[in-house]
């Protein structure tokens, strides 16, 4: 079944808020500029908003034509300026080593206040897409009637096992956890007018995204991210617990698989609305 590009999104700054896009060039190394920058600690380890929820409460806009970044921090202060880069270090990325360049001027300081935390603001080491998986993982897809379909697990979870402790979104008066906001998952597309897990069927098979080529490698194991409000970063679903209910059984390399990534084998542009489907 065919669907239609129904989001395009993009974090300039791994970890915060996402960037609703209505059109992209699709690279061979994904989209550019998404993941541009990240943020390690003292130890020089990159974080997320698994670690800093409240990351998410800030948004990230970068112009990467004339190299300006900017940070809105949720009291309404901005910091902007351009992007300076001082001289390559040591930092751990995925558990791996790696060497990047951290951002100068006062964009680690002012995120510091916010988490609380000592964090530094670094550009994405040279050479690696930003994307987490490399080139084989450039982009991200997830069916709209998947998400609705896990707000039916949700539900059911939630009238299996209720629970005085249950979250925001989900109570034992109340099971239905609402419609799931698709940005909880970070995902490059959204595609409407596809069956629920229709993006399962896609694995291993070559697809067409506007006037790109995809391949889609494998499914997208979830973490606790998607736990969080995507504005607020604070944790108020059970996004693990529903799809350990009804995904547990997926036969996928990454666990509590939702959603598909893919490699782009043809670069062209994606605009909302393009059609989503296999490759003829």
């Amino acid at each position: 079944m065919a669907g239609t590009v129904s989001w395009i999104s993009i974090a300039p700054v791994k970890g915060m808020r996402i960037q609703s896009l209505n059109e992209v060039e699709l690279t061979c190394d994904g989209v550019p500029g998404d993941r541009a920058f990240f943020l390690a600690d003292e130890d020089g380890a990159m974080v997320n908003g698994k670690r800093f929820g409240s990351l998410m409460e800030i948004i990230p806009a970068h112009d990467r034509e004339s190299g300006r970044l900017s940070l809105e921090f949720p009291d309404g202060a901005t910091v902007e300026g351009e992007v300076g880069l001082g001289e390559p270090e040591e930092v751990t990325f995925f558990g791996q080593p790696e060497r990047a360049r951290p951002v100068t001027g006062d964009f680690s300081d002012a995120v510091s206040r916010h988490t609380g935390a000592r964090l530094r603001l670094m550009a994405h080491p040279e050479g690696r897409p930003g994307v987490d998986r490399g080139k084989w993982g450039g982009v991200t897809l997830l069916g709209a009637a998947s998400l609705e379909s896990l707000r039916e697990a949700g539900r059911d979870f939630n009238c299996a096992e209720p629970s005085s402790e249950a979250l925001p979104g989900g109570t034992a008066s109340d099971p239905d956890p609402g419609p799931i906001d698709g940005r909880r998952f970070r995902m490059t597309f959204g595609v409407e007018g596809t069956r629920p897990y229709e993006e399962d069927d896609w694995t291993g098979r070559e697809i067409r995204i506007g006037e790109a080529l995809v391949r889609v490698a494998a499914h997208a194991g979830r973490c606790a991210v998607t736990t969080r409000d995507p504005d607020t970063g604070v944790t108020d679903l059970k996004t693990l617990h529903f799809l350990k209910h009804s995904r547990d059984g997926v036969d996928s390399f990454e666990p509590l698989p939702f959603g598909v990534y893919g490699e782009v084998l043809e670069p062209g542009p994606v605009r909302i609305g393009d059609p989503v489907g296999l490759a003829g």
